[in-house]
């Protein structure tokens, strides 16, 4: 027989391993050039990730990028349009259609500050 103790801690050791593994569910942190070269593995998946905020006009439309740039789009448009050329951090969604591209339907967004 297993001791109480014992139990409790292979059960937070086993929660610890699933969610470094993206299993079990919850937000994985990841960085846009992971979602660019994984972009279908990622699908579906809830994230959390970082980029400049950047816009076009024709037609309107939001998107965060690294320095490469690797670019995923922002839905909807308010939840980043204040945001423009500012540093972001963005919990949401993200999707993958080759006929659409790369979007995170965001949750969260956090201007990063430069002590952040």
């Amino acid at each position: 027989m297993i001791s109480w103790p014992r139990t409790v801690v292979v059960v937070s050791l086993v929660g610890v391993l699933l969610s470094g593994c993206g299993i079990g569910g919850g937000v994985q942190e990841v960085r846009l050039e992971r979602l660019a070269d994984e972009q279908d593995a990622w699908d579906g998946r809830d994230v959390r990730t970082r980029g400049i905020v950047r816009m076009a006009e024709q037609p309107l439309h939001y998107w965060i990028e690294d320095d490469v740039p690797n670019r995923v789009e922002i839905q909807p448009a308010d939840a980043v349009e204040d945001h423009v050329g500012r540093q972001v951090i963005v919990e949401g969604t993200f999707r993958f259609r080759d006929d659409e591209g790369r979007r995170i339907t965001v949750g969260t967004v956090e201007v990063v500050t430069p002590d952040s």
